[in-house]
């Protein structure tokens, strides 16, 4: 399926830029803290929602406050999406008082001023991975070493919800709110759509759309249509979001227990509805038998479930409290777990991060993994590791942005909705879900 290209790419050439947790160099952060035992479901959330936000703003570059791609190599690598996360994560600190207002106004002074200032922009976009000191691009691939538009999407979306939360008349605060507008009315969204019939991921100074990788079908793309639509500046026709996200095949796509990957990797149900809320429907959702893309995650939530449940034989830890897969580290590299593509490789995100979904699932998994996964040290400084594999005898020695942030996020919307509530204020949003033909349904 073509949405999946990049990950599925990303398995042979993380082996040549550097992503495997297996790497002889690697950057390990201080010794792993003990887990405590028997907490209360509260105190559980609590503990691994903080731990997690450590992992942003303890860990966070020094020099741009960006979030660094991996906590275990080549530490000056900074993700752009990661950091979008990252920028939820920090509302959310505020929410549970791990950091004072005032501490997040400066963090994400820094963050923007960066992002302004120093880091290379195509067209208005980022690229997916950059340096941390000079701002300047870092190859995801050979021809990916321009803009990465889908990245620069979830940084926009941290980027509004920080613009709408931090609403204070305070000298700081206004500065923050001016340099965000200026950051997402300089993304040129319609660049991406020159053929007017879809987004495409990846523009190069060097190779142009070479690329090719429309952004098709239901996947971690929504929130990059719906931005497209409601810029203010340069936005995208209401036809390249029929043409592009809805399709021919939209009802057979939407529905996951029509796709034979069961609905694909979790990251589709959590990365563009971090901010954007899911409680949001259309006509095309009607017609798929779901009332909502709320809804429609958690049918995807409940299918990958159900496979790990049934392959318990083949894999022993599999079961009612131990299950999740979506994209991760994993023995060998980086590779898209789903249903489909299953080698064994649990990745704690996929079940934690779907707790606005299956809360009650996700409290199960939560504590198997804190308590039951113990012995093999899987919960340390910055949360849970990224990923394991009981039956290869591996735990990754890693934690990465991309799948920290959606934890911290998804965590507070489901205690709070904060995040959600205050992305959605956004006033552009509301232009976008009107073009979309998008309503809310809570």
């Amino acid at each position: 399926m073509s949405h999946l290209i990049k990950i599925y790419l990303s398995l042979s050439l993380c082996l040549i830029i550097g992503c495997s947790s297996s790497s002889s160099d690697e950057y390990i952060p201080e010794k792993d803290a003990e887990p405590e035992a028997k907490l209360t479901d509260a105190e559980l959330i609590d503990i691994v929602q903080e731990k997690t936000f450590a992992y942003f703003w303890d860990f966070g570059h020094p020099i741009s406050g960006l979030a660094r791609e991996r906590s275990n190599e080549k530490p000056d690598t900074v993700t752009s999406g990661g950091s979008g996360f990252g920028i939820m994560a920090i509302v959310a600190g505020v929410e549970r008082n791990y950091i004072t207002r005032q501490q997040a106004v400066d963090r994400l002074l820094k963050m923007t001023d960066f992002l302004e200032n120093k880091a290379t922009r195509y067209h208005g976009a980022w690229s997916h991975w950059l340096s941390g000191t000079t701002g300047k691009t870092i190859p995801f691939s050979h021809k990916d070493n321009g803009a990465d538009l889908v990245e620069t999407a979830f940084l926009v979306q941290g980027m509004l919800t920080a613009r709408e939360y931090f609403d204070a008349e305070t000298e700081k605060e206004q500065k923050l709110r001016a340099t965000i507008t200026r950051l997402w009315e300089e993304v040129e969204w319609d660049w991406f759509a020159q053929s007017g019939e879809y987004l495409l991921w990846h523009w190069s100074p060097n190779y142009q759309f070479e690329m090719n990788l429309p952004l098709r079908s239901f996947n971690e793309t929504h929130i990059a249509y719906i931005l497209a639509l409601a810029s203010p500046t340069h936005p995208i026709d209401k036809s390249v979001y029929e043409k592009g996200w809805i399709g021919n095949n939209y009802v057979r796509e939407l529905d996951p227990t029509k796709r034979n990957d069961y609905g694909g990797p979790l990251f589709f149900t959590h990365y563009s509805y971090l901010g954007l809320t899911p409680h949001i429907t259309d006509q095309h959702m009607s017609l798929a038998g779901y009332s909502s893309y709320f809804e429609r995650n958690k049918k995807q939530t409940l299918l990958n479930r159900q496979w790990c449940i049934s392959n318990h034989s083949t894999y022993s830890y599999y079961g009612e409290s131990c299950w999740g897969l979506t994209a991760s580290d994993t023995p060998g590299g980086y590779m898209a777990h789903a249903p489909n593509n299953d080698n064994g490789t649990i990745t704690p995100t996929a079940a934690i991060s779907s707790i606005v979904y299956t809360p009650e699932y996700t409290l199960d998994a939560m504590r198997f993994f804190y308590e039951k996964m113990d012995e093999y040290n899987l919960f340390g400084q910055y949360g849970f590791k990224d990923a394991f594999n009981i039956s290869k005898g591996w735990v990754a020695k890693s934690y990465l942005a991309i799948d920290q942030g959606p934890i911290v996020v998804m965590i507070e919307n489901y205690r709070s909705g904060i995040i959600w509530d205050t992305f959605m204020k956004t006033p552009e949003i509301g232009v976008a879900l009107d073009k979309a033909g998008l309503s809310l349904t809570k």
